[in-house]
């Protein structure tokens, strides 16, 4: 009897101790979020405020465009090499790093004299997008390591709830900012918010990096080194964990189980030596099913995005041109409201059903948010484009946790390189679409224009949705077989559980 007890109260207390220890991951995470929430009120205000001097300094229109053009490339170069990184390093160097440089550089623009403006314009615009690229992966790649990968999703949707809190403000404020205090208040206000990021990446145990987290065995197909696409593989019912890449959607989840961790265990020592980053960035991409097209899809979506960027200050001119700054303000309020309270369903689903949302909430969320925002300059009433811009934000905020938390389940070894070039094709997408649209909108209407560039979101996604869908069938099929073989054997009464061991991978 004493024996009986024994393990009961081990259990007991190790059940105690996982409690205890995520309910510290989280509390951590919740100080980084604070944190990255600050910076991101920067780094908002400076995309106001920086685009409004450099115009003011140079008094042309192209060298706006041509400061937003170097930012882009920055994060594009940025996401090339930042798996190559997180090998090197840990990622809370990197995330301490990006701030630091973030913040030293706007101290050069407020310190630069007027016949050197020119120059540290070009500096800020380098540090702060590859920076703000490297910043960002690093947080993404690392969450499965800081929080576990059953509240990565609850993660991702707090980290994007912080964001878009602070683009509210940022963008809500750049104006009074500039107006009352003037820009080098504004850019000294902007080196704080980096500063306060800094410090708490300092103070705080961040995991990740360093080999893509080191202590996983990387050569063990089914050890804690495929962690990342088992465990979602096993939990995904998320949605499809088609998103897992090892899932029953996968269909043929054991294979692609395996590819997993062979690839992880082929190219570990390659993403650490840095000799072969780009091959293992590419590998990453085809270490699950649909991975590809997935972020193919994602670098389509920031293509759209780019023309709905760029027109809606000329539909808010054709609305009301004596005040056209109002109708942009109000829709991204809007827009962020529905974010948040996505953000929010979000957090409550998976904290019930401990699922994520998976690729098949990407594909549907990334359909309903371009045709959200194909709709919003159809001319409707003020009121139904309100609830337009509403529903277009809580798509994206849904699109963005699970294309995040997808990306998620790739091995460690693999994740930074997958975020790496996942950047690097939303940089170049937004890019492409603002030279392409910025010529277009000179032509045609901005209904036009966001139609066509939206529209191909549409198709990509639909090709994607198509994709999922037939590797769930293959899937079905699959356990069906399998479920038979068992019944053969005269073991009917194991098949639903081996069903479910072969769809984690």
């Amino acid at each position: 009897m004493g024996s009986a007890d024994g393990p009961k109260a081990d259990e007991t207390d190790g059940d105690a101790r996982k409690a205890r220890d995520t309910a510290v991951s989280e509390r951590r995470f919740r100080f980084l979020v604070a944190g990255y929430a600050v910076s991101s009120y920067g780094t908002f205000l400076n995309m106001v405020a920086l685009n409004l001097f450099v115009y003011e300094t140079t008094g042309r229109a192209l060298a706006m465009g041509l400061f937003m053009a170097v930012r882009l490339a920055s994060g594009f170069v940025a996401g090339l090499v930042v798996g190559g990184l997180l090998a090197r390093f840990s990622a809370k160097s990197i995330m301490l790093w990006a701030n630091v440089a973030q913040g030293a550089v706007m101290l050069v623009l407020v310190l630069a004299p007027d016949g050197m403006l020119t120059g540290a314009l070009m500096a800020v615009s380098v540090v702060i997008g590859a920076c703000g690229t490297l910043f960002m992966v690093a947080l993404r790649s690392s969450i499965p390591e800081m929080v576990g990968e059953d509240r990565r999703a609850w993660a991702n949707s707090l980290s994007i709830t912080g964001r878009s809190l602070a683009m509210v403000a940022g963008f809500a404020s750049a104006g009074v900012v500039v107006s009352l205090v003037g820009y080098t208040a504004a850019f000294l206000v902007d080196m704080a918010t980096f500063v306060a990021c800094a410090v708490t990446v300092a103070l705080l145990p961040i995991a990740g990096g360093k080999g893509a987290g080191g202590s996983a065995p990387e050569s063990s197909e089914g050890s804690e080194g495929s962690k990342g696409s088992a465990s979602s593989g096993g939990s995904a019912s998320s949605g499809g964990s088609a998103s897992s890449g090892g899932s029953a959607s996968s269909g043929g989840s054991a294979s692609s189980g395996g590819s997993d961790g062979s690839v992880a265990g082929k190219d570990a020592s390659a993403a650490k030596s840095g000799r072969r980053w780009r091959p293992v960035a590419f590998l990453a991409l085809a270490a699950a099913p649909g991975m590809g097209l997935m972020v193919a899809l994602r670098g389509v979506d920031a293509f759209g995005s780019s023309s709905h960027n760029a027109a809606l200050p000329i539909y808010s001119t054709s609305l009301d041109a004596s005040n056209p700054a109002v109708f942009v303000s109000a829709f991204w309020c809007v827009w962020a409201l529905g974010n948040i309270g996505a953000q929010q369903v979000i957090q409550r689903y998976a904290q019930r059903t401990g699922r994520s949302v998976g690729a098949l909430g990407f594909g549907y969320g990334t359909v309903v948010m371009s045709a959200a925002f194909i709709a919003a300059f159809a001319g409707f009433p003020l009121a139904v484009t309100a609830v337009i811009a509403l529903i277009a934000g809580a798509a994206d905020g849904l699109t963005e946790v699970a294309y995040t938390s997808h990306l998620q389940t790739l091995p460690a070894t693999l994740r930074g390189h997958a975020f790496g070039l996942s950047a690097t094709f939303e940089n170049l997408g937004f890019g492409v679409g603002m030279i392409l649209v910025a010529a277009a909108l000179d032509r045609f209407s901005p209904l036009a224009v966001v139609g066509w560039s939206h529209g191909a979101a549409i198709v990509v996604a639909v090709v994607f949705l198509l994709r999922v869908a037939g590797m769930r069938r293959a899937g079905r099929v699959g356990r069906a077989g399998l479920r038979k073989e068992e019944a053969v054997e005269g073991r009917p009464d194991r098949g639903d559980r081996d069903g479910a061991e072969v769809s984690g991978g």
